[in-house]
């Protein structure tokens, strides 16, 4: 069930230390929201010089308000931060927000103090949100311990900004979206993301989960409380164009950005990730009220062509299609328009609701229930006529009375149809458009945002979870070429015949033991393609002993592996890698290999381990996967085999998190089987 928090929430009484009547000072802010709801609970104002605050006899400390407190809000300097938390621990508080700051933020010495007090606050079967933090909501329980006030609605708010969310707060209004509660992360010292994540999720006045975050902390326990949410959960992070390791030796690492892991995480937890706060209220304006697409076939109305071409264009570009209508939908809307519509998709009034805006909702009506159209689409200048300034005959005219009888149809329409309905207006603020709005259709001002809308209505593959990670197994001491090689032999992977060798002799006996050809590697390089310390389809033993030759005397390699070459013909390579994120654990990467892995880019991640249906549902979405079932006659490739080596892979680096790096590159992949070609690892 996770950690109780409802004396965070819906506390019996409220102390706020350090509340006061300066202005300047955030105790002001906090003590006149939270008196706010004194009907609700005791609030009790303390401030050490006693006297009144906001007109309210305040305590000189808490043990002076003479009873019990459920909640302290603690807003004081740093330095008496640790005697007043002690003191609401004596006084029995259960819960603790902390708006203090001068701790982990400020280095190593504010760290060991913050964990010091949350150490305390956990012993005492306390928790804490910050410290570091700007205060909570909770609207649902006339909860006010922020400085600001939040309009009431389904969607839960934790952010580790304030102005993010009052920038929110301003996005919201004009899609009737309003906030269950609002958590400020601060330095997360005792309660975490995670545990508010999992709390939201089963709090009843919580429709949605909106997250801003900077530091997930543990990231897999996120994916993993996001994954089990049951609610739309829409992430905005930043940071997430940097390499996660600068200092990558393997092309996994390399290849790997922190991007890449928040998007394989999110899309592992089916959780909608957003690049803005606009992005952010797009996608929530669209999930507001429930609807869902059954597939991802938009119908597009304009009333001009150029605003249903740019629409179409949008449409596709987040995702979606735009079909053709069938002919029995095209006979309704001919009946309905007059000659110069076009009714192929995008539908085009091409002037007709100048004449009639009662088109617009026929032309609506019969779009929603078209089997054809999963969700509609209308653009361009409705709402224009009935806008008060600046709006075609004005507001008051006869077209502007026409198009709001249009909107009040179409919302009723709207609320008979379970299809998602978005509307793109010149003129979003109108009278017609807010009455689509307060009837539940999302509207916005820019295309764009109504096709990302869409996109958020629409099916998504079914979000796989997050595999939990195995026991680990018994570290490896050494992760030379043949250790890892070894190793993952041992976990189930085929690797061609190979023998170490260090001198002539030992060589010339290995081509006792198996026949060419054979392929040469100098030892104890990571990249030996690289160094040229690889040398292949070496047909017999001269040609092996003539290579050897030539590479030692360039490379002077402590060893070589003498390994039995492949058969290459009809295989295809690809490269599959593990690379420990410090904030979401093993991130698996799988794609198109070999020496040109880095230059083709074409890859695909998710968290390890990778269960083996997961794995061919990811080399299925390769863009290259055309190329597993074969083109210009060759024949496909066992591509189950390759899933299956994924899985191994993918598992063995899970069950040993002391290695940092790994890949197996090339992984030949042919229509009978899988055989790894090379590996290295890197520790920790």
């Amino acid at each position: 069930m996770g950690r109780d928090l409802s004396a965070l929430f819906d506390p019996v009484s409220v102390a706020v230390v350090g509340a006061s009547d300066d202005p300047a000072k955030y105790g002001h802010a906090i003590a006149a929201q939270a008196i706010r709801a004194n009907g609700r609970r005791p609030v009790h104002l303390v401030n050490r010089r006693g006297g009144t605050v906001l007109g309210r006899t305040a305590a000189p400390s808490l043990s002076a308000v003479g009873e019990p407190v459920d909640l302290a809000v603690v807003s004081v300097p740093a330095a008496g931060f640790e005697d007043a938390v002690d003191e609401a621990l004596r006084c029995g508080a259960r819960a603790i927000v902390a708006i203090t700051a001068g701790f982990a933020e400020t280095g190593d010495a504010g760290r060991a103090r913050q964990e010091a007090v949350a150490e305390r606050v956990r012993a005492a079967g306390a928790v804490m949100v910050g410290p570091n933090c700007l205060g909570l909501a909770d609207n649902t329980t006339d909860l006010f311990l922020a400085s600001d006030t939040f309009t009431p609605g389904g969607v839960a708010l934790l952010s580790q900004s304030g102005n993010l969310a009052l920038e929110l707060q301003l996005r919201f209004s004009p899609h009737g979206l309003g906030f269950s509660r609002f958590v400020s992360l601060g330095n997360q010292a005792d309660v975490t993301l995670v545990d508010l994540l999992a709390d939201c999720a089963r709090h009843e006045g919580t429709r949605a989960i909106a997250v801003y975050a900077e530091d997930f902390g543990d990231g897999r326990a996120f994916a993993e409380a996001a994954a089990d949410a049951g609610k739309p959960v829409v992430l905005l992070t930043a940071g997430r164009g940097d390499a996660s390791a600068r200092s990558a030796q393997s092309h996994t690492g390399a290849l790997t950005t922190s991007a890449d892991v928040v998007a394989a995480a999110c899309r592992d937890a089916g959780v909608e990730l957003v690049a803005t706060p606009r992005e952010l209220t797009v996608v929530l304006a669209a999930l507001h009220g429930g609807r869902r697409a059954a597939d991802r076939r938009v119908a597009v109305l304009t009333d001009g062509g150029g605003h249903g071409v740019i629409a179409a264009d949008a449409v596709e570009a987040a995702g979606l299609t735009v079909p053709e209508l069938r002919e029995p939908t095209r006979e309704l809307l001919r009946e309905a328009l007059w000659e110069q519509s076009a009714v192929a998709n995008p539908v085009d009034l091409a002037g007709m609701g100048e004449q009639d805006p009662g088109s617009y909702a026929e032309t609506i009506a019969a779009l929603l229930a078209a089997e054809e159209a999963d969700a509609v689409l209308m653009t361009g200048y409705f709402g224009g006529y009935a806008a008060a300034e600046g709006g075609l005959g004005g507001g008051g005219t006869a077209l502007a009375e026409g198009e709001q009888a249009a909107a009040r149809l179409i919302a009723a329409r709207h609320r008979a149809i379970a299809k998602p309905l978005v509307v793109q207006s010149m003129y979003p603020d109108s009278p017609s458009c807010r009455t689509l709005a307060a009837a539940g259709v999302p509207v916005f001002g820019a295309t764009e945002d109504a096709a990302r809308a869409l996109a958020a209505t629409a099916p998504r593959a079914p979000h796989t979870g997050v595999t939990p990670l195995p026991s680990p197994a018994t570290p490896l001491r050494e992760t030379g070429y043949l250790e890892t090689r070894r190793a993952l032999e041992a976990a189930g992977l085929a690797f061609p015949a190979a023998r170490e060798i260090h001198d002539e002799t030992e060589l010339l006996a290995v081509t006792r033991e198996f026949s060419g050809p054979y392929v040469l590697k100098a030892l104890h390089l990571l990249h030996k393609s690289d160094a040229g310390g690889v040398a292949l389809g070496l047909a017999g033993p001269d040609e092996l002993l003539a290579a050897f030759r030539e590479m030692h005397a360039r490379l002077g390699a402590p060893s070589y592996s003498v390994e039995a070459m492949a058969d290459l013909t009809d295989g295809i390579e690809l490269i599959v890698g593990v690379n420990r994120d410090p904030r979401f654990g093993p991130v698996a990467m799988v794609g198109l290999g070999g020496v040109l892995a880095e230059a083709l880019h074409d890859i695909a991640f998710t968290l390890a381990p990778v269960p083996a249906d997961r794995a061919l549902h990811l080399l299925r979405g390769l863009r290259t996967a055309a190329l597993l079932d074969g083109v210009r006659g060759r024949p496909a490739v066992d591509v189950e085999a390759a899933a299956r080596a994924v899985e191994i892979i993918t598992a063995f680096a899970a069950a040993h998190p002391e290695i940092a790096e790994i890949e197996v590159n090339p992984l030949l992949v042919r229509p009978d089987g899988v055989l790894a070609l090379d590996s290295r690892a890197v520790l920790a």
